[in-house]
């Protein structure tokens, strides 16, 4: 790994030569919650004016540019005793994702083994992967955030950039090719001792910030012991079954397929669609008949897969700490609350 400096003045003239070449997407504010604090999203922007670096959180995960909720992903069309398939991938132009937090490039990081390195790899995912640009930067960590338990505070990989603030400069991870070449185009420097020094000072007192915690000690053992705990149905009596907890994850990525055909037979398409899997009709199949038509099992295999099923395939949670889950949760479902409980 290369490290080096950027001045502000300098990362904005950088910025403003990925802005001209590139779909470019940052932190912009878009609303304000009920407590009238400010909400953050990635918008597309083409003047680094419009870039808000007073962020805090990214309402909604990077996940969407890379499995959209919603994709046609191919089409027929049936025209003078010939048939054509069209079968279509979004990111033609290449496109830069700036502000990822560590716990979101993890998130692509965990993608990346069930939809690029996966029995089933899809070349969708691939190809808006490989043709997208991230630069990741530092957050503080909020009092819903838990991703230092699950080990996704801090990035080994998944970007291509990585900055820390460090007064006027950015402390620079520097993680691929392209952005070293990239990087040319503008005067960075060599760290100093004292550079170095103030990253380590930074990162200490990140970690030290931490104030929601997850045990995750041996928790996929105490998961098959409380298989059958009343827990579960305590909790599964408060939710909702609305499926915002999924709409908000980064790593969700279960799907379901719609074929659609005209009344004439000559278009037809594929059509993918994002699941959730506490919505009631997530395990229903061809007679109508539901594998979990209750919502206490449905919550349930949602926190096995997260913190069960994906361990033993993968050896790590799927669960990135990221808190929003619990944020957007209407009946104050929270990850720590609910392992917490299952450990009693």
């Amino acid at each position: 790994m290369i490290f080096k400096t950027i001045s502000k003045k300098d990362f904005n003239k950088f910025l403003e030569i990925l802005i001209e070449n590139n779909n470019f997407f940052a932190p912009q504010k878009i609303a304000k919650d009920k407590n009238k604090k400010p909400i953050y999203d990635l918008r597309e922007i083409k003047n680094i004016g419009d870039i808000d670096f007073n962020y805090d959180i990214i309402k909604y995960p990077p996940r969407r540019f890379f499995l959209p909720y919603r994709e046609v992903i191919s089409s027929f069309k049936i025209e003078n005793n010939t048939w054509e398939q069209n079968i279509g991938y979004e990111t033609k132009v290449p496109r830069v994702l700036l502000g990822l937090h560590p716990c979101d490039i993890n998130s692509l990081n965990k993608l990346d083994k069930v939809l690029l390195l996966g029995d089933y790899p899809s070349p969708y995912y691939a190809i808006r992967r490989k043709n997208t640009f991230i630069i990741g930067m530092d957050c503080e960590p909020k009092p819903f955030c838990f991703c230092r338990s699950v080990g996704t505070h801090t990035v080994q990989h998944g970007c291509d950039l990585f900055l820390i603030e460090i007064g006027d400069s950015y402390f620079m991870e520097i993680f691929s090719n392209i952005a070293f070449d990239f990087l040319k185009k503008v005067k960075t420097k060599d760290t100093t001792k004292a550079d170095d020094d103030e990253y380590k000072r930074i990162r200490k007192l990140k970690t030290e910030k931490f104030s929601a915690k997850v045990d995750v000690t041996d928790l996929t053992k105490i998961l098959d012991m409380e298989f059958q705990s009343d827990v579960w149905k305590e909790w599964g009596d408060r939710c909702l079954g609305c499926g915002s907890c999924a709409r908000v994850c980064p790593t969700c990525y279960c799907y379901g397929i719609e074929e659609k055909i005209d009344l004439k037979f000559q278009n037809a398409g594929k059509l993918k669609i994002l699941h959730a899997c506490t919505l009631v009709d997530f395990a229903e199949v061809a007679g109508g008949f539901n594998f979990r038509p209750e919502k206490h099992i449905r919550l349930k295999y949602r926190y096995y897969h997260k913190h069960r099923g994906f361990v033993e395939a993968y050896e790590e949670s799927l669960c990135v700490g990221c808190g929003r889950c619990g944020q957007a949760c209407l009946a104050g479902i929270t990850v720590p609350e609910v392992i917490s409980s299952i450990r009693e």
